[in-house]
C-alpha cells in the first residue's frame, strides 16, 4: 500500500479549524492573545518572527498545548543553540515555500517555468527543550500608557480618516473613512485595558483601510464570490491580531464577528488553502501600515 503523502496545507488548515472550533463557544479564536503572551512568535535561529499562516499554527499549537514562551526552532537550530529536544516530543509544523522549476506550458516560449512548492518544516518550542534558559516575558507595565503612546503614534501615522460617533465600528469604503464609537464606550476585560478594547478595534478597521484599492488593492470576489466579505472579516481579524503583537496590546474578540464562524469554517474545510491566503493578505496589510510609519 502506498504511503499518504504528508499534506502540509491540509494539516495545518484542520489545525486552525479545530483550534477556532474548540474556541468557539465562548468566541476566543487561537488569535486572541492573554495578556502576558502578547507577541508573534519567534525563531531561535534568525531570531525573526515567523509570518502569515505560521503564526497562525504556533498560536493555536502553542494555545493548545500551553507554551508560553513564544520561541520555536527545528531540532538542528536547537541543537546549534546548546539545547536539546527532549525524547518522545511532538513536532509542530510550519510551511515555506520554494521555487523549483519545471516544464513550461505548451504555450509557453520557453522550455523551462518556476512553481511554488510547498515544504513542511517541524519545529519545537522552547518548552520541548532542555539546556534552553528561555529569557523572562516582558513585563506588562501596571498603567498601560506607553504601549497605548506608541499604539496612537502608530495610527496617526497611517492618515487614515477616522470619525467617533454612533454606536458601530466600520470602514466605509466608498467615502474611504473609519467610523467608531466614541472612547468611552469601550469597556475593559479581565485581560484587557479599555483602551486595548478601543485599539484593537480600530487596528481591526485600519486593516480593512489597508485593502483600498489605493492601498494593497485586496478583492477576494472572483476566488471566494458571496463569501468573499466574511473572508475580509477573516483578514481583518488577522491583521488586527498581528498588529496588536507587535504593539504590545491585548487583541479584543469581537462578538459581532460570530456571525462569521459558520462561513469561516465552511469556507477553510471547502479550501485547504482559504487560511493561507488570508494569513498572507493579513500579513500584507500589517506589513504596508507598518511601513507607512517611516513616511
Amino acid at each position: 500500500m502506498k504511503e499518504q503523502r504528508f499534506d502540509i496545507h491540509q494539516q495545518i488548515t484542520n489545525q486552525i479549524v479545530a483550534a477556532i472550533e474548540a474556541g468557539a463557544g465562548e468566541f476566543r479564536l487561537p488569535w486572541h492573545r492573554s495578556a502576558g503572551n502578547i507577541m508573534r512568535p519567534a525563531n531561535i535561529a534568525s531570531k525573526k518572527a515567523y509570518r502569515g499562516v505560521n503564526i497562525l499554527a504556533l498560536w493555536a499549537a502553542a494555545d493548545a498545548k500551553g507554551y508560553e514562551s513564544g520561541t520555536w526552532g527545528t531540532y538542528k537550530q536547537w541543537t546549534e543553540a546548546g539545547a536539546q529536544v527532549r525524547k518522545g516530543e511532538k513536532a509542530s509544523h510550519v510551511v515555506f515555500y520554494k521555487e523549483i522549476a519545471v516544464a513550461a506550458d505548451e504555450d509557453s516560449e520557453d522550455e523551462t517555468g518556476t512553481r511554488l512548492f510547498a515544504r513542511a518544516t517541524p519545529v519545537f518550542a522552547a518548552e520541548q527543550v532542555e539546556g534552553y534558559a528561555a529569557p523572562a516575558l516582558p513585563e506588562l507595565p501596571a498603567n498601560p500608557v506607553e504601549p497605548i503612546e506608541r499604539a496612537e503614534a502608530f495610527v496617526a501615522a497611517t492618515g487614515a480618516v477616522i470619525h467617533h460617533g454612533g454606536s458601530r465600528a466600520f470602514y466605509r469604503r466608498s467615502t474611504d473613512e473609519i467610523h467608531l464609537p466614541p472612547r468611552a464606550a469601550f469597556a475593559g476585560t479581565a485581560t484587557s485595558t479599555p483602551a486595548e478594547s478601543y485599539y484593537s478595534t480600530l487596528l481591526h478597521e485600519l486593516t480593512h483601510f489597508s485593502g483600498h484599492e489605493s492601498r494593497c488593492d485586496r478583492q477576494f470576489g472572483k476566488r471566494f464570490g458571496d463569501q468573499a466579505h466574511a473572508i475580509e472579516e477573516l483578514v481583518a481579524e488577522l491583521g488586527a491580531a498581528f498588529l496588536c503583537a507587535d504593539l504590545g496590546i491585548s487583541d479584543e474578540p469581537r462578538a459581532d464577528h460570530a456571525q462569521y464562524l459558520a462561513s469561516w469554517l465552511s469556507v477553510l474545510r471547502a479550501d485547504k488553502k482559504a487560511i493561507f491566503t488570508a494569513a498572507s493578505k493579513a500579513s500584507e496589510a500589517a506589513a504596508f501600515l507598518s511601513a507607512l510609519q517611516g513616511a
